[in-house]
């Protein structure tokens, strides 16, 4: 029987009245920023990297990646335990703050750099890494004068959930947990069924059934969103899957009903009637318009109802920065990297964005590109302190980068019509200006987390900070090669059926509407409506709109992982409830992993065949029994994380 784990004190959670904190590992020596800390962190970060990259390009989500590596993380330093090389709790903090950065560059790239391959642009690689980069280090670095007010001075009133919980996954490997087999458990499981359905093709993607109306009931066999939805937790399945039934059994059937008796195509379809049309053509051609207007209203109103919060943050930011001490002296554990030395580096990255050509887009003036690198700066400033407060009262998962990358957009693309940048240069340089922002607003939540987790710890912000942007310059290039990558070997490529890419086409759309105006506006306010009453219901609009916008497929994937999360620990002990959640939770980070890399992994297959499919094995079966076998597969991947997460339920005692 192993000894009780150590545990953090009161203290790391909620401070009273004339307490102060005293960091976990207070009046210890121990080595923090080391080689082995930095690569492996670097390693993790490329792989979880790569497969919410596959994930987002999928679903139009990403899940937060600092918990999984976190506890990836314990093992790999356990096994360097094993062949003698020490470490130190410090050191697996500095491994996770590398690696976790990685999932925050995934989120910015893929909400929007898949739109220049949509307008059918080729963007070099070396392109998308510099942009991709530029938002990353911008983000990093505007945070930390941060660092002081929000993490320190808030302790005990900004939780910062995804932070604690990597201190606490970090603090119990001490005392010799085992939290990481449900991980690599759901790795082998998600690349398991991975190769079965899209690398041998021996089960459909997809079970589905029509009943009537052009309405179609389909679930897709898919563990990655599986074990996502069980991630995300019943409430906000339910809210994604009741959008996406809202499209499948009432929205195309209306749509059905309504189209049967024109006799000429409805715009923005110029060919085909809606009577000679399919459930999917319907949706391609109309529901996606609806689903984007009711995405753009969802993340407006989440940005509006964080007005209030981004003006205090603001304010607090300014008047902490202008109070900044510089040059005074300061213990270990409250030693940034000088203002001054952020402040130069953000001036060098906003520089060479002005002076390199062909990295902002296709104006290749050196006045256009100052004007986007002046916008990039102003909008991820503001975006980056927004984003380090609402990450610790929210958590990362439910940061609004959405709204604010729209917001970016938005004035961006107004600009550039004032100046008469409307061609596809002036959209493709607009779209550079969101990804900078979007990487900067999301890496900022991050860092926040990691800072906070190493505030916990007893961990130098210095070397965080360090940590933070060598992750970003690792996996910067392994995010912009797996997009492209997805692009070529994927069938359709991105924006296609396997990889919608729904954000970055949304925000395509943003840009095209202003800088056109030339789009189905009839569809986009209705979506813009059914988001308006979504609101006035307290439904979470920004959830509900994707389940609009994507495919059931997709969704009712997702639903199926929350439900089994409710059903394994509803009714349940709290101890055992939260032990089957974390457990879970870990399982199905692994399936995403799994299931994400596999993606990748066949995706360079094609490639280097040239471009040919996969055909899979030869295995003709009549329809039902392909529909029957889906079914059994999608069952038994919920059979095997139920398995899992009970398993975990029942080890209080051991």
């Amino acid at each position: 029987m192993s000894n009780p784990s150590p545990k953090l004190p009161p203290t790391a959670y909620e401070l009273k009245e004339g307490e102060e904190y005293v960091p976990f590992t207070h009046g210890q020596t121990l080595t923090e920023f080391t080689v082995k800390a930095v690569i492996s962190g670097a390693i993790l970060g490329v792989v979880f990297g790569a497969a919410n990259t596959y994930l987002g390009l999928k679903a139009g989500l990403t899940i937060s990646t600092s918990i999984p590596v976190a506890v990836l993380t314990v093992v790999v330093f356990r096994l360097f335990a094993a062949f003698g090389l020490k470490h130190s709790i410090l050191e697996s903090n500095m491994s996770q703050t590398v690696g976790s950065a990685s999932s925050s560059v995934a989120s910015g790239v893929l909400f929007t750099i898949p739109a220049l391959f949509i307008w059918g642009m080729s963007p070099a690689w070396a392109k998308v890494t510099l942009v991709t980069m530029a938002g990353g280090l911008i983000g990093v670095l505007s945070m930390i004068p941060l660092r002081r007010y929000l993490i320190k001075r808030e302790h005990g009133k900004l939780p910062y959930p995804e932070g604690m919980a990597c201190a606490e996954v970090l603090v119990a490997a001490e005392g010799g947990g085992k939290q990481a087999a449900g991980v690599f458990y759901g790795l082998g499981i998600g690349m398991l069924f991975k190769l079965i359905t899209d690398g041998a093709k021996l089960v459909s993607g997809t079970f589905q059934a029509t009943l009537g109306l052009k309405a179609k009931l389909a679930i897709g066999v898919s563990p990655p969103l599986i074990g996502v939805g069980y991630i995300l937790g019943p409430r906000i399945a339910t809210v994604m899957v009741a959008g996406s039934a809202l499209s499948a059994f009432i929205i195309i059937p209306i749509i059905n009903i309504w189209g049967a008796g024109l006799t000429e195509p409805l715009f923005p379809e110029t060919e085909k009637l809606i009577r000679d049309m399919a459930a999917g053509e319907i949706w391609h051609r109309y529901v996606r318009y609806i689903g984007a207007g009711a995405v753009a209203t969802g993340g407006i109103i989440t940005l509006i109802k964080s007005i209030p919060t981004m003006i205090e943050s603001f304010k607090l930011g300014l008047r902490h920065i202008a109070a900044g001490s510089d040059g005074a002296r300061v213990d270990r554990t409250d030693h940034d990297l000088s203002f001054r030395t952020v402040g130069l580096l953000v001036l060098a990255v906003l520089l060479a964005l002005t002076f390199t050509p062909g990295v902002l887009g296709y104006l290749e003036s050196i006045p256009v590109r100052a004007v986007a690198s002046v916008l990039i700066g102003v909008f991820a400033f503001f975006f980056v302190t927004v984003s380090s407060r609402i990450v610790g009262l929210v958590g990362v998962t439910s940061n609004p980068t959405s709204g604010m990358t729209i917001a970016t957009l938005l004035g961006t693309s107004f600009i550039f019509f004032l100046m008469g940048w409307t061609d596809l240069a002036g959209k493709a340089t607009a779209l550079m200006v969101g990804t900078a922002v979007c990487i900067a607003a999301s890496i900022a939540g991050d860092t926040s987390q990691d800072l906070k987790t190493g505030y916990v710890l007893g961990a130098t912000p210095r070397f965080q900070q360090i940590g933070e942007l060598v992750g970003v310059v690792t996996s910067a290039g392994v995010v912009a090669f797996v997009v492209m990558l997805l692009h070529q070997g994927v069938p359709g490529g991105l924006g296609g059926a396997e990889l919608p890419a729904p954000q970055a086409v949304l925000m395509k759309l943003v840009i095209d509407g202003v800088l056109d105006q030339n789009l189905p506006w009839i569809l986009i306010f209705v979506g813009v409506g059914i988001g308006l009453v979504a609101s006035l219901f307290r439904i979470p609009v920004l959830a509900f709109a994707v389940g609009v916008y994507l495919p059931l497929s997709t969704m009712a994937a997702v639903f199926l992982g929350g439900m089994t999360r409710l059903l394994l620990t509803r009714g349940q002990p709290t101890d055992i409830a939260e032990r089957r959640r974390e457990q879970g939770i870990l399982f199905g980070s692994g399936l995403v992993g799994g299931g994400g890399l596999t993606g990748v992994i066949l995706a360079l297959w094609v490639v280097l065949r040239g471009g040919t499919p996969i055909q899979g094995w030869p295995l003709e079966l009549p329809v039902v029994a392909q529909q029957g076998l889906a079914l059994v597969t999608i069952l038994a991947i919920v059979g095997l994380m139920a398995h899992w997460a009970m398993r975990g339920g029942a080890a209080e005692a051991d």
